[in-house]
């Protein structure tokens, strides 16, 4: 599954190079040319990484990156500057920003900042945290509130996965290759058989999580408020 990256971005040609060479490099990207549009998307939308232009209309970059900030997790955050000012950078780091980089720039630096953004977030995603429940990743465990919740590795994949895309619709499809390599060959309805065996096991913890069926598409992972 290819990594989410935002571009905000309002000078179209830009926007087009910006675009063009992402996808080349692997990633799946999304266009917006104001913040406005931005935040809408990523409400949508679950992005691994985001490309921020200073210079916007109506929202800086800066006030953008504090609101991407504040409503989504665990995005890398890169700012686009034509600023080489020490004052700019400070501000945009202390926005929530993880880089910058000054325009004009070369492709491939941007590339590697990119790359060395997703080897940052790797290292240290290996725990998430919702509600109460921590999931594991090094040692395959879940507990809630300090209690074990043991589960088969397809079940362990099925909510890891949920939960790396909180607030985000997970297609069946996309569940099914996930877990499973491919959706071509597969029962569709083992896929509702494994979510029942893990919201089972959620209440039988009382974990403040719900795992909510869109129907017609898929499925996504809820945190009760508590």
């Amino acid at each position: 599954m290819p990594l989410r990256i935002l571009v905000v971005e309002d000078e179209p040609l830009m926007a087009a190079l910006l675009s063009r060479g992402l996808h080349a490099e692997g990633y799946a990207v999304d266009i917006a040319d104001n913040g406005i549009d931005a935040i809408t998307l990523s409400k949508d939308t679950s992005y691994d990484l985001a490309i921020l232009d200073v210079m916007l209309p109506g929202m800086s970059g800066f006030e953008l990156c504090r609101r991407l900030r504040e409503q989504t997790h665990g995005i890398a955050i890169l700012l686009l500057t034509a600023r080489d000012a020490v004052d700019d950078r400070v501000r945009g780091l202390d926005a929530g920003a993880d880089d910058y980089l000054t325009k004009p720039f070369m492709f491939a630096e941007l590339a590697a900042r990119l790359r060395a953004l997703r080897r940052r977030d790797a290292i240290g995603a290996t725990r998430i945290d919702i509600g109460g429940v921590r999931i594991d990743m090094t040692r395959h465990e879940i507990t809630c509130d300090g209690k074990e919740l043991r589960l088969s590795r397809t079940e362990f994949d099925l909510l890891r996965l949920l939960a790396e895309n909180m607030g985000r619709v997970l297609p069946r499809t996309e569940m099914l290759e996930s877990l499973w390599g491919s959706s071509a060959h597969i029962n569709a309805n083992i896929l509702d058989q494994y979510v029942s065996y893990v919201r089972k096991k959620l209440d039988t913890v009382g974990a403040p999580l719900r795992i909510v069926n869109s129907r017609g598409i898929g499925f996504q992972l809820a945190a009760d408020k508590i």
